[in-house]
């Protein structure tokens, strides 16, 4: 017996061997051909131009070309599925936005998992969202008088989103949860419909980004009560945090994150991980994040994997607390 489980084990050992080695050939020579890299969402929004910089200093440092393919749909389940099912050679990746997380939690029928369908590589950079209200709707300068008019008539207010199980409306549920408010919820297909919604009149506030915030705020046409970190961000010294704000809990960050399709070689990963860190440290990368009130991450494959994790099991227990679901 002990004879024979030898034997069997040094089979296993004999056919790992070449297994390893083709897997460190393959890292070694990759990318040897163009690299897909998916975004679930419209060219021009903010994954899109994320994935963009990042796409092209890829090329440069690694001397293969580094291609992005819109996919949008579904509110990103389509690239998701799309990545969920390519081949794992590290050819195809995809930039995905913090929907992922939600979608995973939020819809009974997708056909991917958060966690067990793809390969982590690095979270790129993390970013609040900041709670504007149209002051022509809606007079009020703090989250407490929003709160106070919201308790007078229920169900009369409205946030908009740039679609089910986006940042926006989460946020917006959250605030819901933790002000013990009725707001209705109006989702659009991107941001850039819920910003011209807000912007005429047809819903009364949004989560927004600072970029995209930014000039509505200087002209007056949007008034930023609110931002959904822990901390006061540069650009907007004089906003609070919802806790400060007098509502706590309602802490929630956009983010970009770097995948591949699960099964994916190790190698491949960390030398992708590798890769995109140098990429997050370069000077006009960190410079071109902090101006749109973004904060650098470049985690490692390790710690995007804990993040993702710890993001599903606070998401699904929120989820259920307010029996949110999404077909």
């Amino acid at each position: 017996m002990i004879n024979k489980l030898g034997g069997a084990s040094v089979l296993a050992m004999a056919l790992l061997v070449p297994m390893s080695v083709k897997a460190q050939a393959a890292a070694t020579s990759y990318p040897n051909k163009p690299v897909r890299i998916l975004v679930g969402y419209p060219a021009g929004g903010p994954t899109d131009l994320t994935a963009r910089m990042i796409a092209a200093k890829l090329q440069a440092s690694m001397g293969q070309s580094f291609v992005i393919d819109n996919k949008p749909g579904a509110g990103s389940n389509v690239a998701s599925e799309m990545l969920a099912t390519s081949p794992a050679d590290g050819y195809t990746l995809m930039i995905a936005a913090a929907q992922l997380t939600w979608n995973s939690v939020l819809y009974k029928n997708i056909r991917y998992d958060a966690i067990k369908s793809f390969e982590p590589i690095s979270r790129l950079m993390s970013a609040p969202a900041v709670l504007a209200v149209n002051p022509a709707k809606v007079n009020v300068k703090t989250v407490s008088e929003l709160v106070a008019q919201a308790k007078k008539e229920p169900g009369k207010y409205t946030f908009a989103s740039s679609g089910p199980g986006s940042v926006p409306h989460i946020a917006g549920e959250l605030l819901k949860s933790k002000a013990k408010i009725d707001l209705l919820h109006v989702p659009y297909k991107g941001s850039g419909p819920a910003v011209n919604a807000v912007l005429g009149g047809e819903t009364d506030m949004y989560f927004m980004t600072v970029l995209s915030s930014m000039p509505y705020f200087k002209s007056g046409k949007l008034r930023p009560i609110a931002v959904t970190s822990n901390h006061r961000i540069p650009q907007l010294p004089d906003v609070p945090t919802m806790a400060e704000a007098g509502v706590a809990g309602v802490e929630i960050d956009s983010w970009n994150g770097l995948f591949a399709p699960a099964g994916t070689p190790k190698e491949i990963v960390e030398k992708l991980g590798k890769e995109v860190r140098k990429v997050m440290e370069m000077p006009d990368v960190r410079k071109a994040f902090e101006e749109q009130g973004a904060t650098v991450v470049g985690s490692t494959p390790a710690e995007f994997s804990a993040y993702l994790k710890k993001e599903v099991s606070l998401g699904t227990t929120f989820a259920r607390s307010i029996n949110l679901k999404l077909d």
